[in-house]
């Protein structure tokens, strides 16, 4: 019996010699045959193949190439500044003196400013803005956003321990998923979340061994959500998963629809019922722009619905990328847990930790927005006018965006009520649709990649936020500026119209 182990252990060594081998032919240790597979399958169609393109296109126009237009329009991502929004004052005032204190001294500061400086300083190890945080964020700006959700729901005191910092809310809302990478029951944990959805979601599942349920959001009813759907997804994915969060985007993105506050009390009836985990993703609750539309955070109608709905666990996010702020680049953002069982956040803290702490500047940025400028302080009647301003710049281009659209034979288009984007429907000619499935293409990627090379427009299709089989849409931002934006419609009109004349 000794010999016969040894026998096979030796042809096991041989085989996983030839092995290591075969996978190191091209002389290095990871190969796409020894990475990880999820890596592989995950996809971010905000950062695709189309875009990808767009920036190539730009570098060919840098250099001369000839093209039927003279710049690119990137109208597939929500980054406000790059589409030539300012920055707000007061925020860049704070960030300013926070990263270089010696600003202090100059008179031109408001003194609001300094205090605000001051106080985040002092927060500080060594108080600069150099020094690691606590991996959970500085106490002082916890304390702020705990007082800001607080003055937002106008509820109970909010515990400053249940807010957690970081850079940007994506990281909180992967930090928070993360928590549920388990598969000692032999099955996927499974997340609800909606369709159309932000690829972030999808990318994550699939990078993480979760399982993907999509429930459809009704387009026919401006985005709205019904219960049946959200009955029907559920059911059918304790076929394959065990599901046990679901997942909510309002203001929504990529569909820019405002769930009304009875809909939301849907939603977390329904989640009571099934027993799930709701996952809130706000960001967007600055950009409300319809009119009878209002934003309602689920922590508020969650609480004010009382006994047993107001012991459910909740995790709800916001940023600093969007908003009247966009400052996408600097990585601000926080989660608020509800009703977290203690033990399970004595984890989470833990696991967080390992990543020592989310950049102080993306932090303090966090804190210009809790903590902005009171009526009657130095920085409050300019920063009112930036913001307002703002504002109204947006709402002003989501009326125009949804007209424009509108308006093109073959095109429909929900009216925007928040967020940054439109999901317009496209009605392509069955002969694109062939020309696509020739090429193996999605038709709206087919779609998407001639209006960039004929226009330089850039969008993301539909597809790659998941769509109802059968239909095809593509995803627009409305940041860009008001004089940018006719000339992008104006580009895409005029390719639409040849795009179905060629196709018909």
């Amino acid at each position: 019996m000794q010999s016969s182990r040894g026998g096979v252990n030796s042809i096991r060594s041989v085989f996983n010699l030839s092995a290591r081998r075969m996978a190191s032919a091209n002389g290095k240790v990871m190969t796409m045959g020894s990475l990880n597979p999820q890596v592989k399958t995950m996809e971010y169609a905000v950062r695709g193949p189309i875009v990808i393109r767009a920036v190539e296109l730009e570098k060919e126009l840098a250099h001369g190439v000839p093209k039927p237009f003279k710049s690119v329009i990137k109208a597939n991502i929500g980054d406000a500044h790059a589409m030539g929004q300012k920055p707000i004052t007061f925020i860049r005032q704070v960030l300013g003196a926070v990263a270089n204190p010696a600003l202090l001294s100059s008179p031109d500061l408001p003194s609001d400013v300094k205090n605000r400086v001051e106080t985040i300083l002092g927060g500080c190890g060594g108080k600069s803005a150099g020094a690691y945080s606590q991996s959970t964020g500085v106490d002082v700006i916890r304390k702020h956003v705990a007082e800001f959700i607080q003055r937002r729901d106008g509820g109970a005191a909010v515990d400053p321990e249940n807010v957690i910092l970081s850079g940007g809310a994506s990281e909180s809302i992967r930090n928070v998923m993360k928590l549920f990478i388990n598969r000692t029951g032999g099955r996927k944990v499974g997340f609800m979340v909606p369709i159309p959805q932000y690829p972030l979601y999808s990318a994550t599942i699939e990078e993480f061994g979760l399982g993907q349920v999509g429930y459809f959001l009704n387009e026919e009813n401006k985005w709205g959500l019904d219960e049946s759907e959200l009955e029907r997804s559920y059911n059918e994915s304790l076929k394959e998963f065990d599901t046990k969060v679901i997942v909510i985007i309002n203001p929504g993105n990529p569909t820019g629809q405002v769930l009304p506050r009875e809909n939301i009390e849907m939603i977390i009836k329904f989640a009571k019922k099934h027993n799930l985990f709701i996952m809130a993703d706000e960001v967007y609750q600055d950009n409300v722009y319809a009119e009878g539309s209002q934003f309602h955070s689920f922590k508020k109608v969650l609480m004010s619905m009382g006994d047993p709905y107001d012991k459910m666990e909740l995790a709800s996010f916001h940023s600093v990328s969007k908003g009247y702020m966009g400052e996408c680049g600097l990585r601000g953002g926080y989660v608020e847990f509800a009703n977290l069982d203690p033990e399970v956040f004595v984890m989470f803290k833990k696991m967080i930790s390992a990543k020592l702490c989310s950049t102080v500047l993306g932090q303090a940025v966090i804190d210009t927005v809790v903590n902005g400028p009171k009526e009657g302080e130095p920085s409050y009647g300019q920063w009112k006018k930036e913001k307002d301003a703002v504002l109204a710049s947006l709402k002003e281009r989501a009326v125009l965006v949804e007209q424009a659209y509108g308006s093109i034979e073959g095109i429909t288009c929900n009216p925007v009520q928040g967020a940054m984007y439109a999901f317009p429907q496209i009605h392509l000619p069955e002969k694109a649709i062939k020309a696509a499935k020739a090429l193996n293409q999605e038709p709206d990627f087919f779609y998407a990649m001639k209006l960039l090379e004929s226009t330089g427009v850039c969008i993301v299709p539909g597809s790659g936020f998941c769509q109802k089989p059968g239909t095809y849409h593509f995803r627009t931002t409305i940041l860009p500026q008001p004089e940018l934006m006719r000339d992008m419609l104006t580009r895409f009109k005029s390719f639409h119209e040849k795009f179905i004349s060629e196709y018909k």
